[in-house]
């Protein structure tokens, strides 16, 4: 998995952890536990699974803080998960390889373009475009007239980057993926004819955002449709115009997101779910898979169901309309006992 070899202690330092056992261990890879090897280092998520360490060829493992002692060597971390994901991403970092342009790419003119940089084959790149330091183009990606494209981006293949939109520094954007396509917007006459109204904003990426695969983020009718720094999108997710995506927001597979729907930062739209438009989402706000949601939301909101309510009061409403069939039949029987004693009051 990566060339270098780390001594312990400098992983430790690196996710602040405290290591138990042997100090002078020194690693050369990352692995699975069940599939890791001597020399690498794995991590364990939750405590209660801690005899698995056991059955691991690793050589030193992170585990959460209440695991407080091991016969094999450990480093004990607040976030075992997250801790993970730093040292592999680092054991992993490699240097940037410039491969230049390739030969059947088609550059236009009036641009701004680093040497230190990677073109993939039949790559279309418009005029006045600017691409940064250390940006690596995929195979048949198209950018129109005007794109600004930041530093350390990651562009893959057959993504498409529409005119004048805007890409930040350390972007991923994965295959398939659409920038700037135009927003849906149509105005309809007294006949039932729908006239399209012209899309001429743009999309603006800020920095260390990742884009999934077959994604689309269109351009704004007027201003900017903005997906903010830090932002994380999944597959398959339709952003509308002149949506605003917060800081540091999580947008699982099958989003949608209407628009002129605004979110705040570090909010977490969960697969399949959405937003109907022109509304407010608060900071914070989590909203679990399917839901939808259909009016402004203050932060820290947790919505659940269709429409969006809070989610314990839809998990209650859900667990009693599993239980519909039954309550139905003892309020039959109820209504027939009243009727019965009202029958028999009667009668007397």
């Amino acid at each position: 998995m990566s060339e270098k070899i780390l001594h312990l202690q400098e992983l430790a330092t690196m996710v602040k952890g405290e290591i138990v056992g042997d100090q002078d261990l020194m690693i050369s890879g990352f692995g699975p536990l069940e599939t890791a090897q001597p020399g690498q280092i794995s991590f364990l998520a939750k405590a209660a699974a801690k005899d698995m360490i056991m059955d691991s060829q690793a050589s030193a493992f992170l585990v959460p803080m209440d695991i407080t002692e091991s016969s094999k060597t450990i480093i004990r971390v607040q976030n075992p998960y997250l801790a993970a994901a730093i040292i592999q991403n680092y054991l992993l970092q490699k240097p940037f390889v410039a491969e230049g342009i390739h030969t059947s790419a088609v550059l236009g003119s009036g641009g701004s373009i680093s040497e230190e940089l990677s073109i993939g084959a039949c790559a279309v790149i418009g005029d006045g475009v600017t691409l940064g330091d250390r940006v690596a183009i995929g195979p048949g990606v198209v950018i129109g007239n005007d794109a600004i494209i930041g530093n350390d981006c990651v562009i893959k293949a057959n993504v498409s980057i529409d005119q004048g939109c805007e890409i930040g520094n350390r972007v991923i954007i994965h295959s398939g993926t659409v920038i700037g396509s135009d927003g849906y917007g149509y105005a309809t006459d007294n006949e039932g004819v729908h006239i399209k109204r012209p899309q001429l904003g743009k999309v603006k990426i800020g920095d260390d955002v990742e884009i999934g695969a077959n994604c689309c983020i269109d351009r704004a009718t007027f201003g900017v449709t903005w997906i903010k720094s830090g932002t994380k999108i999944d597959n398959l997710v339709q952003v509308a115009h002149n949506v605003i995506i917060g800081e540091n927001s999580l947008i699982v597979a099958q989003v949608g997101l209407a628009g002129s729907t605004t979110l705040g930062r570090n909010v977490i739209f969960g697969g399949q779910s959405g937003a109907s438009g022109h509304l407010s989402v608060g900071d914070g706000t989590m909203v679990a898979g399917m839901a939808a949601v259909h009016g402004d939301q203050p932060a820290g909101s947790v919505l659940a169901g269709i429409p969006a309510i809070p989610a314990k009061k839809w998990f209650k409403a859900a667990i009693l309309f599993g239980k519909l069939p039954e309550i139905i039949k003892d309020l039959k029987k109820l209504k027939k006992e009243v009727a019965q004693l009202t029958r028999k009051d009667g009668s007397e």
